[in-house]
């Protein structure tokens, strides 16, 4: 997707169904479009292959949650503040890199509907761009000052100890407790940042700025977890991917922990807990009998209840706020993570 092909209602709060005052979507949007226009500017190289190779996840889209919410958090200060551009920059690019580098991890072959930057350049080229992005995301933090430069430092370690033990395993650790903090570090703490740089380059005060990075936390969690059970729920592809793709896969989320980790007598959650002790599940009969299983189950159940309780807590972080238009939008937000799975 090019720059030319960006409308403000697709880079909206209201894009997303959301009830929000006129002028603050409009804000939003203002501020969502310049981070585009930018982010392509940072991701270009004079190289013509790093050039192509760093646009490739740009030009494909992608939820921009992250500059959302530094445009959100940024209503408690003064939105119109630029240093916010780059804010949310440092924030899309350090995410684009970790997708380079996950993917190559995971050997996925596809990353938003279009082949991945592995499948197309291999593996080397695919990491070395994701170091680039780093690179850049780092050069703008700079521009922003020490400040800046440390949280980003921060939430980088963050990310790196997150995909470190996802890659080791739970170890003697519980397998649910050790998948919850895999995803706060993966997903809450960058989420978190964008919006901490939201309230910090806005100028908000010091006890909003914790407050919306103490949202950011929850909700990163809350979405991470939505997403894994929408690959269960969907019936299409809403979660980007092909419905049951991480049963395919053998990868262990929430509701697949909480059903394995259950004692039920009942044979519909014995016969659930034998097809998922083996592994990936590639049979394709098996995989659509697991996949109802596990729809239908107690531990799809808990799982939603477990994504509601994040986004309670993620509700409750926004209780320092000033009332008005954008902490409403915040609170809505919870609502429309949390609920689209159900």
């Amino acid at each position: 997707m090019s720059t030319g092909d960006l409308t403000p209602p697709e880079l909206a709060l209201s894009s997303l169904g959301l009830d929000v005052d006129p002028a603050l979507d409009a804000s939003v949007s203002a501020t969502l479009v310049a981070v585009e226009e930018a982010l392509r500017v940072h991701v270009a190289s004079a190289d013509p292959l790093v050039a192509e190779a760093a646009r490739h996840l740009a030009d494909a889209g992608g939820k921009r949650l992250r500059p959302m919410l530094v445009a959100l958090a940024a209503q408690f200060g003064d939105p119109a503040r630029p240093d916010l551009i780059d804010a949310a920059n440092v924030v899309e690019l350090t995410h684009l890199a970790t997708l380079y580098h996950d993917d190559v991890m995971d050997e996925a072959p596809v990353r938003r509907s279009a082949p991945s930057a592995n499948a197309r350049w291999g593996n080397s080229v695919a990491i070395l761009v994701g170091d680039y992005l780093f690179a850049q995301a780092a050069e703008l933090a700079a521009r922003l000052g020490t400040e800046a430069v440390h949280l980003q430092a921060q939430t980088f370690s963050r990310l790196v100890h997150g995909q470190i033990a996802e890659t080791v395993g739970p170890r003697d650790r519980d397998p649910i407790e050790h998948y919850l903090q895999v995803i706060a570090d993966k997903t809450g703490s960058l989420i978190a940042t964008a919006a901490r740089f939201g309230g910090l380059f806005s100028g908000a005060s010091t006890e909003v700025t914790e407050a919306l990075a103490g949202y950011g936390e929850k909700i990163g969690l809350v979405f991470q977890l939505s997403d894994d059970l929408l690959d269960i729920a969907s019936e299409s592809i809403q979660s980007g991917k092909t419905p049951g793709t991480d049963l395919r896969e053998g990868v262990p989320t929430l509701p697949v922990l909480y059903a394995l980790a259950g004692d039920d007598a009942d044979p519909a959650a014995v016969r659930l807990r034998e097809l998922l002790s083996a592994g990936p599940i590639t049979d394709d009969a098996l995989h659509t009998e697991a996949l109802t299983l596990l729809r239908e189950s107690a531990a799809m159940k808990q799982a939603r209840e477990t994504v509601r309780g994040y986004a309670e807590e993620a509700r409750a972080r926004l209780a320092p706020l000033p009332e008005g238009d954008a902490k409403r939008a915040m609170e809505a937000l919870c609502d429309y993570i949390a609920d689209r799975t159900n």
